[in-house]
């Protein structure tokens, strides 16, 4: 019998698994697809490289190649906006990198096997029975084939597929409204003297602030090329996905013109109704991490930031469960991470309620450059610094600079 069952392979299955293997536990990953694969959400925040390092998988992603990051550009019109993450208010790391999500993942699922971790492909979890020493879950292979799988814990990393809020019924209403994204990759042949691929850039459609896009340069002259907005919002502009993305582009502005020479080099994808939270993050026997558990929007690229501060926060406290110590998952655990994920949610509230977006596009003169570094560090992912005013309290404080905005 395993000490722990990790559902899902991805960023925060990995870190989870390799961090557990370190510390000596006999962990099984279950993947339902094969590695690699396409996933959506390729831009790191630089607080992320911390638990990749923790992990002892930092070295992996270096070396990898991948597009270097240091920053965002936020563009409105001819507007034009740029954090330098490097130039942040917290300590740690500043600089990231851009990935291909298929490298990426398998790179860390590696990672965490070199360690130790079992990783099995192609296992559907059908069904889970929690209990608070020995959970089990039901698994169906590719063949049909069904077996019983129980474990010590449970800890369920499994993304989008959020498999364990399905199976006992955890879904928990979210208070953000429906929308969706439409997104491919190009070969973008911009000129290099164009735009500093080191950056991300944000473009707010000029008619409806609603709806937004994302370029996200990748190495080997590629780009992530994608657009959100309400689904209504997004159906008008064509009858295809093919035909909605490149319309939305065209009045993107700076955007558009960059990719002016760009080739498309996979079919147009779409992920709706993204927005979800859960009850609770713990049960008998197993704990949600990150997608699994909530996820908010892509608009500030938080998705594998929050999946990987939820898999040290589980692994840390579930090394000392495995240990028969009692630790306290809600104090440990689901608390501290909330806290980050609520510090997320008010800046992305702000962005679509247009607050954020006045912010960033007419901040005031005074102290402009403390108040520019204290948001930039919640951008490049420390949502967890309680030194920083704009995450201690981030709606008092993005209201009153907001106040300052006029």
């Amino acid at each position: 019998m395993p000490d722990v069952v990790i559902i899902g392979a991805g960023p925060a299955g990995s870190v989870a698994a390799a961090l557990l293997a370190n510390a000596g536990f006999e962990v099984e990953v279950l993947e339902r697809m094969h590695f690699p694969r396409f996933s959506i959400g390729e831009s790191l925040l630089p607080q992320a490289m911390e638990w990749l390092a923790e992990a002892d998988l930092l070295r992996d992603v270096v070396e990898a190649g991948f597009q270097h990051k240091n920053g965002a550009i936020f563009r409105l019109g001819e507007k034009e906006e740029r954090f330098d993450f490097r130039s942040k208010s917290a300590e740690g790391w500043g600089t990231t990198y851009q990935v291909r999500r298929d490298k990426f993942d398998e790179l860390l699922a590696r990672g965490a096997e070199r360690k130790g971790a079992k990783i099995l492909f192609g296992q559907t979890v059908v069904a889970m029975r929690p209990h608070p020493e020995t959970p089990s879950l039901t698994v169906r292979d590719e063949a049909g084939v069904e077996c019983e799988i129980t474990a010590r814990f449970v800890l369920d990393a499994s993304g989008f597929g959020r498999v364990l809020a399905r199976l006992l019924d955890l879904e928990s209403p979210t208070s953000f409204p429906n929308r969706m994204s439409i997104f491919t990759h190009v070969e973008d042949n911009i000129p290099p003297a164009a735009y500093d691929r080191n950056k991300i850039l944000i473009t707010v459609n000029p008619r409806n602030s609603q709806i937004w896009y994302w370029l996200i340069p990748l190495a080997d002259g590629l780009c992530s090329i994608g657009a959100v907005g309400a689904p209504e919002q997004i159906a008008p502009y064509g009858a295809t996905r093919e035909e909605q993305l490149a319309a939305l582009i065209a009045e993107s502005g700076l955007m558009s013109d960059l990719l002016t020479n760009a080739k498309r080099v996979r079919d147009v994808g779409e992920i709706s109704g993204y927005a979800a939270r859960v009850s609770s993050l713990t049960g008998d026997g197993y704990a949600l991490l990150g997608n699994a558990g909530e996820f908010l929007d892509p608009v500030f690229s938080s998705g594998v930031t929050i999946a990987l501060k939820s898999a040290s926060l589980a692994a840390h406290t579930l090394i000392r469960h495995l240990r028969g110590e009692t630790p306290d998952w809600d104090a440990e655990f689901s608390a501290p991470l909330s806290r980050g994920v609520e510090t997320f949610r008010a800046y992305v509230s702000g962005w679509y309620d247009g607050s954020l977006q006045k912010i960033i596009f007419n901040r005031p003169a005074a102290d402009a450059r403390q108040v520019k570094a204290m948001i930039t560090s919640v951008l490049a992912g420390y949502a967890w610094d309680e030194e920083n005013p704009f995450v201690r309290n981030p709606q008092k404080y993005l209201s009153m600079v907001e106040e300052l905005c006029g």
